[in-house]
C-alpha cells in the first residue's frame, strides 16, 4: 500500500502496527519452527477497513499458505483469530458462542460509526489489558462442543482447479489436492468473513447448533424419592475420597456407595434438587483420572421391592374365568400325570430265583498229599 503523505479518507495515526499475530493453535500448525512473513500495513481490515500489518506463513509440510486477514483490534474485540475468525478459547465460530453465552455485540456495521467505535476501543482495550483483563463465563454446552486439539485438517491446500478440468500436468509435485469439489449450492462453501464475525448467517454455525440441539439429554425420573446418581466407567484407582471431592460441590452427600470389582459407584444425595444439579452438571462431560465417567440416575430399591411383591400377588391371584370361553380342563389323575406319553402301565411278571446252596470249600488233594511227611518219623533220609 501507498505511504504517500497526501492528505486520504485513513487517519494515518489509527493505523495498526505490531510484531506478532493474534492467531489460534490451528493456524499455526504443528511445526515447532515457523517462518513468517511480515508487511506493514500490507492490506485492510475485512471487518472496519483500516490498513494494518499482514503476516503470512505456512503452517506445515503439504498445507495452504495463510494470513491475516482482520486487524487485531477487532480480533481482540471478539476475541476470535486473525485468520479463521473462530473463537480462541472454545474453537468455535463466534455465533455458537454467542448463542450459548446469551451475548449481544453492539458492533456498528457503517463506516463512519465503525471507525469512531475502533478508535475509542483501542484506548479501553489498553486499559484492560493493564487491568488484568475479563473472562466470560463457561458454558456446559460450549464445552461440550469444543474442540479439545487442534483440527489441522482445515489448513489442507485448495481444490486445484487444472484437476478438476483434466488439464493439470504436475501429478504428485502438484501443490494442490487432486480431490473432487463438494456441491457448489451446499450452504457450508458460501461464506464470508463479515458474516463470520457478526455471528450473522453463519452456516458452519447454524450446522453445529443444530447438531448440539440434537445431543442427548438425561431425564429425570418421575419418582421424586430418588436422590441417586450412578457413576460408571471409573479407573481402578478412583477411591471414595476422589467422588466425594467431585460431587460434594453440588450438595450434601448422604451415602456413596463404591463397587470397585465393578468400576461403578453410586452416590446418594439428602435433597433431590442437589441430586439433579449435580446431574445436569455431570452427565456427558466429567472425567476423572483419565476416564469419561458415565452419569445416570439409579433406581429406588423400595421400587424394586414393589415391583417384585407386586408380581408374586399376580401369580398368586386365581383370575376370573371369561364369558363365552370353555371351562378349564380337570386335573389329570394322579398316575397319568408323570405319564407324559398317555401310555397304560403294564404289568411287570416277577419271575422266581432258584435257590442254589452254597456248599463249604474243600482243600485241594494237591494241598492233602503237600500236608503228610514225606519221611516217617524215626527214619533217617
Amino acid at each position: 500500500m501507498s505511504l504517500s503523505k497526501t492528505t486520504n479518507t485513513y487517519n494515518r495515526q489509527n493505523w495498526e502496527d505490531s510484531d506478532f499475530p493474534i492467531v489460534c493453535e490451528t493456524c499455526l500448525g504443528d511445526s515447532p519452527y515457523l517462518r513468517m512473513a511480515k508487511e506493514k500495513y500490507g492490506k485492510e481490515c475485512e471487518v472496519c477497513a483500516r490498513p494494518f500489518t499482514v503476516f503470512r506463513w505456512c503452517p506445515g509440510a503439504r498445507m495452504r499458505f495463510k494470513k491475516t486477514e482482520i486487524c487485531q483490534t477487532c480480533a481482540r474485540l471478539r476475541n476470535a483469530c486473525q485468520t479463521c475468525l473462530l473463537d480462541l478459547e472454545y474453537g468455535l465460530p463466534l455465533q455458537v458462542r454467542d448463542a450459548a453465552l446469551k451475548i449481544k455485540e453492539q458492533i456498528p456495521k457503517s463506516d463512519v460509526n465503525k471507525e469512531y467505535f475502533v478508535q475509542n476501543m483501542d484506548s479501553e482495550l489498553a486499559k484492560m489489558d493493564e487491568a488484568g483483563g475479563k473472562c466470560q463465563n463457561a458454558s456446559d454446552v460450549l464445552a461440550k462442543m469444543a474442540r479439545k486439539a487442534p483440527y489441522y485438517e482445515r489448513n489442507r491446500p485448495h481444490i486445484c482447479s487444472f484437476w478438476v478440468k483434466g488439464e493439470c500436468r504436475r501429478g504428485e509435485e502438484c501443490p494442490y489436492r487432486h480431490e473432487r469439489p463438494t456441491d457448489p449450492e451446499d450452504p457450508l462453501s458460501n461464506q464470508n468473513f463479515k458474516d463470520r464475525y457478526y455471528g450473522v448467517n453463519d452456516p458452519v454455525a447454524e450446522k453445529m447448533m443444530n447438531r448440539a440441539s440434537e445431543m442427548p439429554k438425561l431425564e429425570k425420573p418421575e419418582d421424586q424419592t430418588i436422590t441417586t446418581l450412578y457413576v460408571g466407567n471409573l479407573n481402578d484407582i478412583t477411591t471414595e475420597k476422589d467422588l466425594r471431592d467431585v460431587f460434594y460441590q453440588y450438595g450434601e452427600i448422604r451415602n456413596i456407595t463404591h463397587v470397585a470389582h465393578q468400576n461403578c459407584a453410586f452416590i446418594q444425595y439428602t435433597t433431590r434438587a442437589a441430586a439433579e444439579m449435580a446431574a445436569e452438571s455431570t452427565y456427558g462431560r466429567l472425567t476423572l483420572g483419565g476416564h469419561k465417567l458415565n452419569v445416570r440416575w439409579g433406581h429406588a430399591q423400595a421400587r424394586k421391592d414393589k415391583e417384585t411383591t407386586s408380581i408374586a400377588a399376580m401369580k398368586e391371584t386365581k383370575m376370573k374365568p371369561s364369558p363365552g370361553l370353555p371351562a378349564p380342563l380337570p386335573p389329570l389323575p394322579t398316575e397319568l400325570q408323570n405319564n407324559f406319553f398317555n401310555i397304560a402301565p403294564q404289568a411287570v411278571p416277577v419271575v422266581a430265583t432258584p435257590f442254589i446252596p452254597v456248599m463249604p470249600s474243600l482243600p485241594h488233594p494237591s494241598m492233602q498229599y503237600m500236608s503228610t511227611p514225606l519221611y516217617p518219623p524215626g527214619t533217617s533220609k
